[in-house]
């Protein structure tokens, strides 16, 4: 795959100030993989490469979005002020917590504003523990170290990349984070664009406000006033020659990815926050090469799963093959690899991403 360059003048600032906005003057419309039925998952432009410069930034501010399922938004800046590095929509950061977690969070705020990174994050209660953390250990005053920003999910303009005419975004739950600034880009540089927005109630829905000042091309749709939604309330008025964003539970996405899949000349471009089954895996043997130890994994199962039951402090992140945190070397064996990003250098040298690479045999020796 290839990535195009495309320079574009926008109009006044993505809010309607009229200030200098020079992070933006030139904006890239990546044309990473584009498909017609299914979201885009294998990325190997350099949108989908780790950025490991880290900045030390401080939360100046922190807010509640939405009470009902407990979403916290901080604002990121510099202890000194300084201007941070520039972003586009879709991109997200990666959070070193004071735990050593990593975790990724979309940024949703103004790319314009070049001094302060916004993220939203809910409170998951039974998750891995990252939310949790977020929400009891960083508030304002807080240290926190940043990796990126970086774009796995980046808003190709209609014409810069894109057959497409016309825009429709879908967001469910706190998947509005990602899309949020690709629909005030759009509304900025006068896209033909329309937007769902689902969530269980408007307690539990994010950003509400903000989104009520982007107009009548926003559709609010809750649980509790009209029910479980259907792919057609979603895709409403979506034709041919029309792109889809996507970005939120894993039952929502794969029921648009099933209807686009009947709608030729439509493109779907998708972002989920948990990873996809194992497809077409067949069962093997993982050996700790420092200790020893054998891991039985099975065919339905990743290697960083399983070795989360014997190793809970290993590193990870994305679970997806894209963010380079589960990195590590296989000393033997041969190698199925699945991720997005290492180069064939890499794979040559034995590097593999446990998260999704398997074993094409029935043994490998990882040097952990």
């Amino acid at each position: 795959m290839s990535a195009r360059r495309v320079p574009l003048l926008p109009p006044a600032d993505l809010y309607g100030r009229r200030r200098s906005d020079r992070a933006i003057r030139v904006i890239d419309a990546v044309a990473e993989t584009r498909m017609r039925w299914t979201a885009l998952i294998n990325r190997r432009t350099a949108a989908g490469t780790v950025d490991d410069h880290r900045i030390a930034l401080t939360v100046a501010q922190r807010r509640v979005e939405a009470h009902d399922t407990d979403v916290v938004s901080l604002l990121l800046t510099a202890p000194d002020g300084r201007a941070l590095p520039p972003w586009r929509p879709g991109a997200h950061l990666d959070l070193e917590l004071p735990s050593g977690r990593l975790r990724q969070y979309s940024l949703c705020g103004d790319p314009a504003e070049r001094h302060a990174y916004r993220v939203a994050v809910r409170r998951i209660p039974d998750g891995a523990g990252g939310s949790r953390e977020v929400h009891e250990a960083l508030t304002i005053g807080s240290s926190v170290t940043v990796r990126g920003p970086r774009n796995a999910f980046p808003f190709v303009l209609p014409g810069h990349g894109s057959a497409a005419a016309r825009v429709h975004f879908v967001a469910g739950g706190i998947g509005i984070t990602p899309i949020l600034p690709m629909v005030r880009m759009a509304r900025r540089l006068g896209v033909d664009w329309s937007m769902v927005y689902t969530g269980r109630s408007r307690d539990s829905m994010a950003f509400l406000g903000e989104l009520e000042l982007l107009g009548s091309r926003v559709s609010i749709r809750t649980d509790d006033e009209s029910g479980l939604p259907e792919a057609g309330d979603l895709l409403a008025g979506v034709d041919t020659a029309t792109a889809v964003y996507c970005c939120g539970p894993v039952p929502m996405t794969t029921l648009i990815a099933d209807r686009v899949r009947e709608m030729p000349g439509v493109e779907l471009h998708s972002e989920r926050f948990s990873p996809l089954p194992v497809r077409d895996g067949t069962a093997f043997e993982v050996e700790l090469a420092r200790t020893g130890e054998v891991i039985a994994v099975p065919a339905d199962r990743t290697v960083l799963q399983e070795l989360l039951k014997v190793r809970p402090d290993s590193p990870y992140s994305c679970r997806q093959g894209f963010c380079r945190t589960c990195r590590v070397n296989a000393l033997s064996g041969p190698v199925d690899h699945r991720d997005t990003v290492l180069t064939d250098a890499e794979r040559a040298a034995g590097d593999l991403l446990i998260c999704v690479s398997r074993c094409a045999g029935e043994r490998l020796v990882l040097d952990l």
